[in-house]
């Protein structure tokens, strides 16, 4: 029979700790069936799970040992054994499917752990790993909006994911958080393009508006951009009505209007990072090429799909030339662009705000809803609402200290 046991040690970290207790393991030939350890603030916690070898009172030695070593380092050390039949249901657990369920906020309180981990736990899933993938904050924040990030590695399979979905948008909107949920696959890790909307996406404005109010029909063009972005009107019949409004207007407006967009929060960060680990970026929007060009020479985005706006004498004629960038031609440009970089769909991020976002949010890898109406949260596989652009890098697991040398 085999003699398993869990040893668990903790107290105050320091180097040579870990290969000091391992070096009197191997002197008895044990074998390192499992093994753990973290370290908050200096204290160390580290878990081994360790198979005995036969021979005549192996645990007694052995843990006699241990326990010397462990006086001599001035931590605190802990025996439980394991039986063989419940180590072995252990082992077939690792069958079961794994999730990421990633908690992101200005700051994360006692409270946001408390209701997630309550749904987790309701859902019949099990916290295997807890990790915080946003830097150590500290005492005098002086970041103007800082941003913090908390990752579970969960195992088992939800109870009822349409309800659980609908708990996390309810905490979501009651305490300032964004909680995305995602399967632990080959994929997460190995995203390799990311299409953005460009309108209050990745640009705080809707540019239509500010041609409408350059042209003085800004409340009326408002009026009808709204309503299509919470999926009322139908794109097209939405942006037929708008250009006609803002027909006749001076070409010479584009260019001035271009030099004062404003980045949403994190784009240029998350952009600039993406590309330093080698991402493929698109803009694929219902807007126009001129902005979304204008964009891409900025930022350094590898493709741009929009409309563009027909101009004769140096007015805009309220027609666009070519196809019109609707919500069907953005996902069929999302998958010609996975094809063309020869990568799986699974391997596409899209982000986007509207309506009209939806279907190439539905058919990425990793569709995400970016401070969106109410309507495409609810229907988008994740939102991020709460911190910048830059917060979708956590999803993908990227931690702050990975970055230090940025």
């Amino acid at each position: 029979m085999k003699e398993i046991v869990l040893l668990t040690v903790s107290g105050e970290d320091k180097p040579g700790l870990t290969a000091s207790l391992c070096s009197v393991l191997a002197e008895s030939d044990v074998n390192i069936l499992d093994m753990s350890q973290s370290v908050i603030h200096s204290t160390l916690s580290l878990g081994m799970v360790i198979e005995l070898p036969r021979q005549e009172n192996p645990a007694h030695n052995v843990m006699k040992e241990v326990l010397f070593k462990a006086f001599e380092l001035g931590v605190t050390v802990k025996f439980s054994p394991i039986s063989e039949d419940r180590y072995e249901k252990w082992v077939a657990n690792q069958g079961k499917k794994r999730y990421i369920v990633t908690l992101l906020a200005r700051r994360i309180k006692a409270l946001h752990l408390a209701k997630l981990s309550g749904i987790i736990h309701e859902n019949g899933l099990n916290i295997d790993v807890i990790t915080r993938l946003s830097g150590r904050p500290p005492l005098n924040e002086n970041q103007r909006l800082p941003r913090a990030c908390i990752e579970f590695s969960v195992r088992g399979e939800p109870r009822d994911f349409k309800a659980m979905k609908a708990e996390f948008l309810e905490i979501s909107h009651d305490f300032g958080i964004d909680i995305a949920f995602q399967e632990e696959n080959r994929f997460r890790r190995n995203r390799r393009l990311v299409a953005f909307d460009m309108d209050s996406t990745l640009i705080n404005t809707e540019v239509i508006n500010e041609l409408a109010r350059r042209a003085g029909v800004g409340e009326e063009v408002s009026e009808i951009t709204e309503s299509a972005m919470r999926g009322e009107i139908d794109y097209r019949e939405s942006l037929r009505r708008r250009l006609q409004l803002i027909k006749g207007l001076d070409a010479a407006v584009l260019q001035d209007i271009a030099n004062n967009l404003q980045l949403n929060e994190g784009a240029e960060r998350l952009i600039s990072i993406l590309k330093s680990l080698g991402y493929k970026t698109a803009i694929i929007s219902g807007g126009f090429t001129y902005f979304g060009n204008f964009l891409k020479d900025k930022l350094g985005i590898d493709y741009v799909f929009a409309n563009e706006l027909e101009i004769r004498d140096g007015v805009v004629t309220g027609n666009v030339l070519g196809e019109i960038v609707d919500a069907a031609r953005k996902a069929e440009v999302l998958k010609l662009l996975a094809e063309k970089e020869n990568i799986s769909l699974e391997q596409v991020i899209a982000v986007g705000d509207g309506a009209n976002d939806l279907p190439m949010l539905a058919c990425a890898g990793l569709g995400i809803a970016f401070r969106a109406k109410p309507l495409v949260k609810e229907s988008a596989d994740h939102a991020l609402s709460i911190i910048g652009l830059d917060g979708i890098l956590y999803l993908i697991g990227v931690r702050d200290r990975d970055l230090l040398e940025e």
